[in-house]
């Protein structure tokens, strides 16, 4: 009888443990679910995971964005986004007004407008000029940045390397003050160069 006893709480207690760990097995596979969807979120926010059809539907649609969009410029610092949807309100619907800031969450002076039609940009270029706070704006239409594509800037020439002048094949140098091949043990002086 007694063994009988054992053998039952024995059981009762294998049943309390089955069902704690099935609880915690349950809890385990709801945070990897919730775990994997959070990635996944991210991944599609931060566009890490795009097939070339995708990023290339993304450009396209960007560039369309930037169709319907102005850049507007000299914003007054202290002017809020609703007064600058305001100002362009006459020439169509404007869909986002974004003023752009520095990282310290200051206003940087420039503003991009989107509207909601193609058409808008038009009249919105005529209020190129015109005055927000006294100010004059400088509205112009976005340009679509294309990846990969900066501005040529040339060397700036080395101020310790002899100047060359104009001709591309004349020697360096008319003579060698210090002999061929020496050269004092001290700096020169940087110069002042305006253009380079």
């Amino acid at each position: 009888m007694e063994n009988d006893e054992v053998d039952m709480l024995g059981s009762d207690n294998n049943e309390a443990d089955l069902d704690d760990m099935k609880k915690r097995l349950k809890e385990m596979e709801d945070e990897a679910a919730a775990l994997r969807e959070m990635q996944a979120k991210v991944e599609k926010e931060m566009g890490s995971v795009q097939d070339p059809a995708t990023a290339a539907a993304s450009q396209n649609n960007k560039e369309e964005v930037d169709s319907r969009s102005v850049f507007v410029g000299n914003v007054d610092y202290s002017c809020t986004p609703e007064e600058v949807q305001q100002h362009f309100q006459s020439c169509g619907t404007v869909n986002r007004v974004t003023i752009r800031t520095d990282k310290f969450g200051q206003p940087k002076g420039y503003a991009y407008v989107e509207f909601l039609e193609v058409e808008a940009v038009q009249e919105a270029l005529l209020l190129n000029e015109s005055e927000l706070h006294g100010r004059q704006l400088k509205v112009t239409a976005k340009r679509t940045n294309i990846p990969g594509m900066k501005q040529y800037r040339p060397r700036r020439p080395n101020p310790y390397m002899g100047f060359r002048g104009r001709t591309p094949y004349a020697p360096p140098f008319a003579f060698a003050p210090y002999g061929y091949g020496k050269t004092p043990r001290f700096r020169m002086a940087m110069r002042y160069s305006p253009y380079y």
